[in-house]
């Protein structure tokens, strides 16, 4: 009982610092308490941890150099600080492998957890420090050289940024549990595959619309105060976030 009011009340003090810190909007402080709980019902402590690294880097680099990044913002529909959608979209997947696991424990579940939290940090890290590149992106199908920012581009630093990031959860991963050396493996590859799922979704299907005032290409659903025009895609950001996670953990899953 007082592991579980310790664990309990480490997430809300964690959640309440992401609010007072302007990580985490008020809905999305209540959607990581819903989660952090989740993952401590399914994995614990260990699971917590994971959490709270990859919780800890996002929000260290959705922070630095944010004046550098500014260029960007009115390409993406959100800013720094993540709502409750954004929270979902990021730990929704792995909640739930966290609340399977509860009731129903299975072979490889914490590589499987450990595969959705690396491909939400790898993802995080790729978008966040690419943007700081001094090299224009490319396009991962064309190569054509496209502003910072724009979904579906890649760069050598992005590129970089989401592999360190799927290895960070890795090794967080072995050292706190002491996984095998065939899962900390997996880990990293198919956190990294996230990310380049979330790069082929982004490219392909994800949503963007032109102002008509200015004639700019967004994701923003209205720009200079009109509504933009959709010029291509099905899928918002978080729901192509989401996608991407969800189906890197499915191939955790099946190779389990």
């Amino acid at each position: 009982m007082s592991d579980h009011f310790l664990a309990i009340s480490f997430i809300l003090l964690i959640s309440f610092a992401g609010l007072k810190m302007k990580s985490l909007t008020f809905s999305g402080a209540v959607a990581a308490c819903f989660i952090g709980i989740s993952i401590f019902a399914g994995f614990g402590y260990p699971g917590l941890i994971l959490l709270g690294i990859f919780f800890g880097s996002s929000s260290f680099w959705s922070k630095f150099k944010r004046d550098q990044k500014k260029s960007v913002d009115d390409l993406l529909v959100k800013g720094d600080q993540r709502d409750a959608i954004q929270v979902l979209a990021n730990g929704g997947v792995s909640a739930f492998i966290s609340i399977v696991n509860a009731f129903m424990p299975f072979d490889g579940s914490f590589t499987v957890y450990g595969v959705s939290i690396a491909a939400a940090n790898a993802d995080t890290w790729a978008s966040e420090i690419g943007t700081l590149s001094k090299k224009m992106p490319r396009m991962i199908f064309t190569l054509k050289q496209v502003k910072k920012g724009t979904s579906g581009a890649v760069s050598t630093l992005g590129t970089a940024s989401a592999l360190s990031g799927a290895c960070l959860i890795g090794v967080s991963a072995y050292l706190v549990l002491s996984i095998q050396a065939v899962d900390l493996l997996l880990i990293i590859l198919l956190g990294f595959m996230g990310n380049l799922i979330d790069t082929v979704l982004g490219a392909s299907i994800q949503v963007q619309y032109q102002c008509p005032a200015c004639g700019k290409k967004t994701e923003r659903y209205s720009h200079c105060q009109q509504q933009g025009n959709k010029i291509k895609g099905l899928l918002n950001n978080d729901a192509v976030n989401f996608s991407a996670i969800l189906a890197a953990s499915l191939l955790a899953v099946l190779i389990y």
